[in-house]
């Protein structure tokens, strides 16, 4: 505003030195200000009116936040039930002793120890029912009824 009022002082300045006629100069020195009056009311609404609109915009902004806040939450826990860091459960029934475990899936591992009985279980991620030999499925799983080989589920 400061250079606002500086501009005002210099046009009086300047019509004061020009118009030699009092009634002219008075004249235009209250219609200015009167036109100036309406001129800064106009900003004011319009200052108003922007705040109020920014005001509204920060409420809108907060309750974006907030939702977004809320559907990461979501995403992250469907992102843990998908990709869980310890990966997938594989449960094992030791041939020895009929102990049953759980371990994770680790297609890198061959084999593992029964946790129960000490005895090394070897593991086969490829799902080959043929086994060692070409004996096939012996039936003896804990709760096997033994396979069908021919099932094409």
């Amino acid at each position: 505003m400061g250079i606002l009022k500086n501009e005002y002082k210099s046009f009086l300045d300047d019509i004061e030195k020009n118009i030699k006629n009092k009634e002219d100069l008075e004249y235009v020195k209250e219609r200015f200000a009167s036109f100036l009056d309406v001129v800064l009311d106009q900003m004011d609404y319009i200052m108003d009116y922007k705040k109020e609109e920014m005001d509204k915009l920060e409420v809108t902004q907060n309750k974006l936040s907030s939702q977004i806040g809320q559907m990461q939450q979501v995403i992250d826990n469907i992102e843990k039930d998908i990709y869980a860091e310890d990966g997938f459960d594989f449960e094992i029934v030791c041939p020895y002793c009929d102990y049953e475990f759980i371990i994770d899936v680790d297609e890198n591992k061959t084999e593992i120890a029964c946790p129960e009985c000490q005895n090394i279980i070897e593991l086969d991620w490829s799902g080959d029912v043929e086994g060692e030999e070409g004996k096939g499925c012996q039936g003896n799983c804990h709760g096997c009824q033994g396979c069908d080989e021919d099932d094409d589920m």
